[in-house]
């Protein structure tokens, strides 16, 4: 996250969103989309590069401290590829404001799992 925001103390809390390595590659690609659309307002784009940043962060984390993320997989049964993407609020709000946003990429933001 860029910068703390003015107000809500909530809205610096960064949810973890247990995202696949396909649905992480989406998101990526969803981000860049929305991000080369013209008239993107200044905010969105900064809350989308911070989206951008989070999805290097979450491989990175799981690259140094692997332990964490692999308890909650191996108690869901989710795939080894799966890794939280922690999100603020804006920065969920931003992305799901994307027009490209696939729909079952959607519903695994929402915090509905397929």
């Amino acid at each position: 996250m860029s910068v703390l925001p003015a107000g809500d103390p909530t809205a610096a809390v960064l949810l973890p969103h247990w995202l696949s390595e396909d649905d992480r590659a989406q998101l990526a690609a969803a981000v860049r989309a929305a991000l080369a659309e013209p008239g993107v307002h200044p905010v969105t784009a900064v809350h989308l590069a911070d989206v951008l940043t989070e999805l290097h962060v979450a491989a990175v984390r799981d690259a140094v401290w692997p332990a964490p993320a692999a308890r909650v997989r191996r108690v869901t049964g989710w795939a080894d590829d799966v890794l939280p993407v922690r999100l603020s609020a804006a920065e969920l709000d931003s992305v799901l404001d994307a027009a490209v946003l696939p729909a079952a990429l959607r519903a695994a933001l929402g915090g509905r799992r397929p």
